[in-house]
């Protein structure tokens, strides 16, 4: 290679420099985006970096110039296009992939935020994205060579001697791609050795063989067939079809029981709905005998505070009117907030427990308070109502 180089001209030679500074160009920038240069650049691993990303700079250059070479050797045998436009698409190509680097690295590295070799997680894995982009340049660059010179060589001839005995020369077999190789495809050439006879329309039957990939994926499959059928139907070591569904199913319950659970902690007086589960209520009348007793008694039939178990109501009779009572309270006329001490579930439990009250009609009941409430909504003020009570601010009282 440097052989060849002592023999390009100055032409050439600014071809290249001008490559090295289109990658490098981009490739700066990149870095920049990283910490203070004083502080980077006092780092070993930084300066390591650098320096390898400089050098391969440089061989992506100097491999350019030899695939440049090699392409316009070829365009000069073919002579079907300019070399120049072989010069500028590996140009564009180079600059193309070092810059790149600078776009696809801070995207993939923006959450990096621990040191590396005493580097910031950013600076280092820009680098590292710099350099690997480099050397995938370099790859691509020597695939591009190898194949400019495979395109040079001359075709190889088999020499052979004719029935007269003159020598005569026929071109090599054609050399097959890795992919025709990794199918078993057989070359034109040779589709006589495989055709069956079978011709129609012009399409010929051949006798190719499946792909080995195709045949290998087969075997494996017969072997996983085997092993599972030993495993689920013969020493039941695995679940069967009928075990994982049970398992699932009990999987997507307890998945369930949790979101319910969630959105039960997210209930306000927009979303409440009335309980009627025993044991739910259950929890609502323990919640009820500990904090509501003091003000409206035993059977909710009114102390200080009003009598719950009529069809009157000062606040509203719907469980949504109920539970609004409950969380944000009346202090103007001695209802406290509950919304601190109760859990929303625990505030709903009560409010259904309350409607749950209604014409219990337990001994020494209250007067009636407020307005009548049915459940279509109409609603009538109490005949003999004489307002609320003067209470102790700290007890509750619902109505």
């Amino acid at each position: 290679m440097f052989r060849y180089l002592n023999t390009i001209n100055m032409k050439k030679l600014s071809r290249a420099v001008i490559i090295i500074a289109a990658i490098m160009g981009a490739a700066v920038p990149a870095m920049a985006q990283g910490p203070k240069p004083e502080s980077s650049l006092n780092n070993p691993l930084a300066l390591t970096l650098v320096v390898i990303i400089a050098a391969l700079a440089l061989i992506i250059g100097l491999l350019a110039v030899v695939v440049y070479g090699a392409a316009e050797i070829e365009l000069k045998k073919q002579k079907t296009s300019k070399p120049s436009a072989t010069a500028l698409t590996i140009l564009a190509l180079l600059i193309a992939t070092a810059a790149g680097a600078q776009d696809a690295a801070p995207a993939a590295t923006a959450a990096a935020s621990d040191n590396v070799g005493g580097l910031s997680g950013s600076t280092y894995y820009i680098l590292m994205a710099v350099l690997l982009v480099e050397v995938a340049a370099i790859f691509f660059l020597l695939f591009q060579l190898r194949f400019l010179l495979g395109a040079a060589k001359p075709k190889i001839t088999e020499a052979s001697t004719s029935t007269e005995g003159a020598v005569e020369y026929k071109p090599a077999a054609p050399q097959l791609s890795w992919w025709d190789k990794f199918n078993k495809f057989r070359p034109v050439e040779k589709e006589a050795d495989i055709d069956l006879g079978h011709e129609y329309d012009g399409i010929r039957e051949l006798d190719n063989r499946l792909p080995p990939w195709w045949l290998y994926g087969f075997y494996i499959t017969i072997i996983f067939a085997v092993v599972y059928f030993y495993r689920a139907e013969v020493s039941h070591a695995a679940p069967s079809s009928a075990e994982e569904y049970q398992a699932a199913v009990a999987k997507a319950n307890a998945q369930q029981e949790e979101r319910l659970k969630d959105q039960k902690n997210r209930v306000d007086e927009n979303t409440v709905v009335l309980i009627t589960d025993k044991a739910e209520l259950e929890k609502g009348k323990t919640v009820f005998m500990s904090t509501c007793t003091p003000c409206h008694g035993q059977q909710a039939q009114g102390i200080v505070g009003p009598n719950l178990t009529d069809d009157y109501w000062i606040h509203g009779g719907k469980i949504n009117d109920i539970f609004k009572t409950i969380k944000y309270g009346y202090p103007e006329k001695s209802m406290q907030s509950w919304k601190d001490q109760l859990s929303p579930v625990q505030i709903a439990e009560v409010a259904s427990y309350i409607k749950s009250l209604r014409g219990t009609n337990p001994p020494g009941a209250k007067e009636k308070q407020g307005e009548l409430y049915t459940e279509d909504g109409s609603s009538a003020p109490a005949a003999d109502s004489t307002g609320t009570a003067k209470a102790d601010s700290t007890k509750p009282a619902v109505k």
